[in-house]
């Protein structure tokens, strides 16, 4: 993998700066932020999810930093010009874990000089590593916003009940896979990183395929985790058994006509996405989605089987966000059960899986709107 040099600044809002953060956690890590970073300021921390960056937040920290608050953004362990991760799909996957994604958060706050922070922000599975922040540390993480991926609290105690969801998308008449298992191939970093159609392609139509601006995302409730339930979700989650992502994506590309409409991702900025995965390929971030399918970190989140979050909470997405219904019944038991403070949930319209790029401004309406009512 190739040093990155600094970040090109005429891509970001006048506002937003990058810079590196050395010795975090093993790591040296690249960030944006907005705003003074003087310690009178509440500071703010967002953390993107797959295949995203510090650059998927470009769009609101201008409004966060404008109305007082300063603003971190990393890319996070396995993701963009943070460096000090390993890239090899037979390296030790331990650094993946949550629990040490928390730590790398904790790490550069104390870099910042920061005790900690008004609010942590997740995004898809940043919205995992900001639920673990706000339940362990919750003197550090002082509220906690999710984005699109809602989280159903710490692993229980006990044994698993049985079945085999996979066996079972296997043998639908149309078989089908689960994407976060495919993830977790040996092959889906290549798959990704040298297909035929090129990265920034195959990002243009991953992206749109989860958005709003594909008119097919009208999700709905899940009844339960079952194969035939499942197989209701588009194929960017619940993939044919024979495709691979790139695959997949590529039978939803945009036409150059619809392209050249997106004003949320104009291809100036996609190009941003691109380069940084055509530099770092994909298999630092799908480590992540390693340690959850293959259960090696369960062990030590079931320490905290039974705790709630008991911070001020809120959930935004996209109400074209299949992402909040992928895992049944997730979504009530957030609210209801798992955050004990728990303030509003917006599904905002005109919106899907990235709903902080596709409609910033109603975003960032709502998240001042909880940072401003918290007690």
């Amino acid at each position: 993998m190739n040093l990155p040099q600094h970040f090109n600044e005429d891509k970001l809002p006048n506002c937003v700066r990058s810079r590196f953060v050395e010795d975090v956690n093993g790591l040296r890590f690249h960030i944006l932020e907005a705003g003074e970073p003087d310690l009178t300021r509440p500071a703010l921390l967002l953390l993107h999810g797959f295949p995203e960056l510090a650059y998927s937040w470009r769009r609101i920290m201008p409004a966060l930093a404008s109305a007082g608050y300063y603003v971190i953004a990393p890319d996070q362990r396995g993701y963009g010009r943070t460096t000090g991760w390993c890239d090899d799909y037979d390296a030790d996957l331990a650094p993946y874990r949550l629990l040490n994604l928390v730590r790398d958060m904790l790490g550069l706050l104390n870099a910042l000089d920061r005790d900690h922070v008004s609010s942590v922000i997740g995004h898809d599975f940043g919205a995992s590593v900001a639920a673990y922040a706000a339940l362990i540390r919750p003197d550090v993480f002082r509220s906690m916003t999710l984005m699109s991926a809602p989280f159903a609290g710490p692993p229980t105690l006990g044994p698993i009940a049985p079945g085999n969801i996979h066996e079972e998308l296997k043998a639908l008449n149309k078989p089908r896979k689960h994407y976060q298992w495919y993830y977790s191939n040996r092959s889906a970093n290549t798959d990704m990183h040298c297909c035929s159609q090129g990265v920034h392609n195959f990002l243009r139509a991953y992206f749109h395929y989860k958005s709003a601006d594909w008119h097919a995302n009208k999700p709905f409730p899940l009844a339960e985790w079952t194969a035939a339930e499942l197989a209701k979700m588009p194929t960017y989650y619940i993939m044919d058994l024979n495709k691979n992502m790139a695959e997949t994506v590529a039978e939803e590309m945009p036409s150059p006509a619809q392209i050249a409409r997106n004003s949320w991702l104009p291809d100036s900025e996609l190009l941003i996405y691109s380069a940084e995965y055509q530099r770092t390929g994909f298999q630092g971030a799908l480590n992540w989605y390693r340690c959850r399918t293959n259960g090696i970190q369960n062990r030590e989140l079931e320490v905290f089987a039974g705790r709630t979050i008991g911070v001020p909470s809120c959930f935004i997405a996209g109400a074209s966000d299949w992402g909040i219904h992928q895992v049944p019944g997730v979504l009530d038991t957030m609210r209801n059960h798992v955050c004990s403070d728990f303030r509003f949930c917006h599904l905002v319209p005109g919106a899907g899986h990235w709903v902080q790029q596709e409609q910033s401004e109603q975003v960032s309406r709502h998240l001042l709107n909880f940072l401003r009512n918290l007690s």
